[in-house]
């Protein structure tokens, strides 16, 4: 698909229709956030993969988002493992896991998949409740899977700010 026609399509799925995501789909999808960049290439992603019914009632009882999705991604960083910027107030973990995720969205919308990037969720009493290690946090979870037949992106998701009200040249 034209990168430009994934970025139109992309919307955020709020009601599945349970049918699987493929082992193919996801490959595509999971290698498009493997190929994502890092500060200093340091990788400090790490992605767990939730389709078993035990694991999906895990992530229900951590937030209402997961609308049926049939596979959620949970995208977390070794907080060990990061980069800190100068000024030491700033360091690559969170926007390095969040570059990996949208690589994940979108590989997931030019794979016929739909997705929803899930933030309603505790994060730490999510990498509690999956068993993840003490040094990796949780940045968010993709909802993965394909709409229900009256699942539509919200009314409003094509309302966009014209480029002057969210760009300027300095």
């Amino acid at each position: 698909m034209d990168f430009a026609q994934v970025i139109k399509d992309r919307y955020s799925c709020k009601k599945y229709d349970g049918k699987p995501v493929t082992a193919e789909q996801l490959s595509s999808i999971l290698e498009a956030g493997r190929l994502a960049p890092t500060a200093k290439n340091l990788q400090e992603q790490h992605i767990y993969v939730v389709q078993s019914a035990e694991g999906l009632a895990k992530i229900d009882k951590l937030t209402p988002c997961r609308y049926g999705a049939p596979t959620v991604l949970v995208v977390a960083f070794n907080k060990d493992s990061v980069f800190t910027y100068p000024g030491g107030k700033h360091s690559s973990g969170a926007e390095d896991a969040a570059i990996v995720a949208t690589h994940l969205m979108l590989a997931a919308t030019n794979a016929a998949v739909d997705s929803c990037w899930i933030n309603f969720f505790d994060p730490e009493a999510a990498a509690k409740a999956l068993g993840l290690p003490e040094n990796e946090e949780v940045l968010m979870l993709l909802d993965l899977g394909h709409a229900a037949e009256d699942g539509k992106p919200l009314p409003n998701h094509n309302s966009r700010k014209a480029l002057t009200e969210t760009v300027s040249y300095l």
